[in-house]
């Protein structure tokens, strides 16, 4: 009776442990991979929560006029992140094709987009809001751009 393995044993058990260490390393590469993925998607999200907040907070913002900024590195985890925003009239109390009147209420819609890049790409999240406002004299020309009231 013999006690041991021989050589073709114990080799042919490091390659199987070998294949099954590459397959857990492959998995776990892509776990990663997709964690990171997700932790940069959610911190997008939360830029772009709290600068729509800021946005929304802000009541003097020009109807239809490009705004955009860039977040300071020790806010986005030192990835390269920045916003894109404008206010538009969306609705208002007047008539279809009529331009309202000074102080009617109206309905303003703020879009968001906010950026980052991760992996040599651009990523970015989408925001939608939506306040109510009066018309104020500055409002009167993104007023008649839309063709008055909706």
């Amino acid at each position: 009776m013999r006690k041991g393995f021989t050589l073709l044993e114990v080799l042919v058990a490091t390659l199987l442990m070998g294949i099954a260490v590459a397959g857990l390393m492959g998995g776990l590469r892509t776990s990663l991979s997709n964690a990171a993925r997700l932790t940069d998607s959610a911190r997008g999200t939360a830029l772009a929560r709290r600068q729509m907040d800021e946005l929304l907070a802000i009541r003097d913002l020009p109807k239809g006029v490009p705004m955009e900024g860039r977040y300071p590195p020790q806010a986005t985890g030192g990835v390269e992140a920045g916003w894109r925003a404008r206010v538009l009239p969306f609705e208002t109390q007047a008539m279809p094709g009529q331009v309202p009147a000074m102080g009617t209420r109206m309905l303003e819609r703020i879009e968001l987009l906010v950026w980052w890049k991760s992996g040599g790409q651009e990523r970015h999240v989408e925001l939608t809001g939506y306040r109510g406002a009066r018309v104020r004299p500055e409002d009167m020309a993104a007023l008649q751009a839309m063709g008055g009231g909706r």
